[in-house]
């Protein structure tokens, strides 16, 4: 998979690509991860890439032609499955989409900055917006990280025990049941004796009840969505 990230600010992506599972995705060559600096595609001896916004109020706007003019550059290169632009009134990221997603070949990731990106790249070069909360960020770039995560790690031979992504947490609308390691026994908390039984087809029922009763607590939301 190939996935191209066009930011302002590329530093903040540094840390978060170049560790852990995306790190090793990409040094496997199972995941191509590429940072765009939009600074260069800027305007004028100051390279200006954000401006005022038409008809006032405060913070500044990211500029039409930069970003068209990277956009249609990297378009030029390759044919993208979706151009993803990451921005709090898009649609909640949600392990389904990480699934569908991390089918694809090719993605290209804006991330947005200031108070957002002119309306006109939206409308014409945008196929795909996501948040990943209803909060807001100083910019794109984290939120951009966090997809690159989501959809890494469900490609095939990135994590050393490929069954792990499908026992996490959202898959099949169900949070993850409890985890225990050695000890058995601390402070006299006990892991549950059907984990220690070796009896493969009660420790699966157990999970699954766990699962259920767990995401009934915490989030019946998930079970009224798959209903």
């Amino acid at each position: 998979m190939h996935i191209d990230i066009i930011t302002v600010l590329p530093e903040l992506l540094e840390s978060p690509l170049g560790h852990s599972i995306l790190k090793r995705a990409q040094a496997k060559g199972l995941l191509e991860v590429v940072v765009h600096d939009l600074r260069p595609y800027g305007l004028g001896r100051h390279q200006q890439v954000d401006d005022y916004a038409f008809g006032g109020g405060a913070g500044m706007v990211m500029m039409v032609e930069p970003l068209a003019n990277c956009l249609d550059e990297l378009k030029a290169q390759r044919a993208y499955d979706e151009i993803i632009y990451m921005t709090p009134d898009g649609q909640r990221l949600t392990q389904g989409i990480a699934n569908r997603l991390s089918l694809k070949n090719n993605l290209l990731i804006l991330a947005g900055h200031y108070k957002g990106i002119d309306e006109r790249i939206r409308e014409h070069y945008i196929t795909m917006e996501l948040s990943i909360g209803d909060y807001v960020l100083s910019g794109g770039e984290l939120p951009a990280a966090v997809l690159v995560d989501a959809i890494g790690r469900l490609i095939p031979g990135v994590l050393s025990d490929e069954t792990s992504a499908l026992f996490d947490s959202f898959q099949d609308n169900l949070l993850a049941p409890p985890v225990y390691t050695r000890p058995a026994e601390y402070r006299g908390w006990k892991v549950p004796d059907i984990l220690l039984s070796g009896n493969t087809p009660a420790i699966e029922d157990w999970r699954n009840e766990q699962a259920l009763a767990r995401t009934r607590e915490r989030r019946p939301d998930l079970l009224e969505d798959d209903e």
